[in-house]
């Protein structure tokens, strides 16, 4: 629902009250809600050292998998992740025995798995299952969204796309605005409050708010399944490899004009305290194999909103993952695949990519 204390810009500029109908994603972008479709990103050290607006650095945040945010002193991520990026969550009882989806790809002498991720899960979460397993230990090479999410580089990508102490956050914004995004800060625990955000740009604004609650409620970045899968399988001595660089991904945020990072950190202000829940109820649905539920979370309000973002997060990168698993049809052996689940779901996922592609997807019982 618009919230009439926050104003938000007309495509052409003009700022106009919210007890008008909020313009859709592509001029005004809504709170991610569910994982942004795949974009995997963990905002997260919070010892990190991040400029201040008056100058000095603080030792406060930085660091992501995009995907991307804050925590406090373990770490942060999102994965538009929400409604929007990700697509991170609506109400489904959680399964007595998780059976997530699973589908293969396969011709004479090449296997290829595909399996949905959540970026974001509870430490005590169970969800593996014979069949994944038994995949799994087929399988020569694990690709996951990106594996060069090491601290370091993450904090380096952060301050290079995500920081910006020459244009202060709040001067970009009314002063109605950045009052209630310095209460928000305050009320979601975000370490510095409103120094920290001052000097990010709108879009990791909105990510590290969206972020904190999350974290609160007990969902972690390091427990996520692409994680826990990356382990599992370097454990074993088998290879690890990105469809993506986490770079890619920031600058798929990072890129977007700033019009359009001010309304999603408008968005954000309105619903930052809706993701735990939405996300908690992906979860859900993504434990009982419910592709259907999970596109609805994390995939419809985009595409109806904000078609040319959903284009650019989801169906663009969906069509370039469908070709190169195309192209591993070439070379023989077992091989599988994990990306947000938001990507498998839906009518342009990546398996109905590949179907157009003329190569068949089956899911397995």
């Amino acid at each position: 629902m618009p919230n009439p204390d926050v104003e938000v810009p007309d495509i052409d500029g003009d700022v106009r009250h919210l007890d008008a109908e909020v313009p859709d994603i592509d001029g005004d972008m809504r709170h991610p809600d569910g994982e942004v479709p795949g974009v995997n990103w963990h905002l997260c050290n919070s010892d990190t050292a991040v400029p201040q607006a008056d100058g000095p650095r603080r030792r406060q945040l930085a660091g992501i998998e995009l995907a991307t945010t804050c925590r406090d002193t373990r770490g942060m991520k999102s994965s538009i992740a929400l409604r929007l990026f990700a697509c991170l969550a609506l109400l489904l009882p959680v399964a007595a025995i998780a059976h997530p989806a699973l589908w293969v790809v396969k011709d004479a002498d090449t296997t290829i798995y595909l399996f949905g991720t959540v970026h974001l899960m509870p430490s005590d979460a169970s969800w593996h299952t014979p069949e994944l397993d038994r995949a799994m230990a087929d399988s020569r090479t694990l690709y996951i969204e990106i594996t060069d999410d090491d601290p370091a580089n993450m904090a380096a990508l952060v301050l290079r796309h995500g920081m910006d102490a020459t244009h202060p956050l709040s001067s970009q914004l009314s002063p109605s605005e950045a009052h209630r995004l310095s209460l928000l800060a305050n009320k979601l625990g975000v370490p510095g409050g409103m120094q920290t955000l001052n000097v990010m740009r709108p879009w990791l604004a909105a990510l590290t708010l969206a972020v904190t609650p999350l974290l609160k409620a007990g969902l972690d970045p390091e427990h996520g399944v692409d994680k826990q899968l990356k382990a599992q399988m370097s454990a074993t001595g088998k290879p690890v490899l990105g469809l993506e660089t986490a770079e890619q991904q920031i600058r798929f945020l990072a890129d977007m004009p700033r019009a359009i990072e001010l309304a999603l950190l408008r968005s954000t202000m309105r619903d930052a305290d809706k993701g735990a829940f939405q996300l908690t109820e992906l979860i859900d649905a993504w434990k009982a194999g419910d592709v259907d539920t999970i596109a609805r979370i994390g995939n419809d309000d985009m595409r109806l909103r904000g078609p040319k973002l959903y284009q650019r997060l989801l169906v663009q990168r969906n069509q370039v993952w469908a070709t190169k698993i195309a192209a591993m049809l070439q070379q023989p052996g077992t091989v599988f695949i994990a990306v947000g689940a938001a990507h498998l779901a839906g009518p342009d996922s990546v398996q109905a990519r590949l179907e157009l592609l003329g190569v068949p997807v089956e899911r397995l019982p």
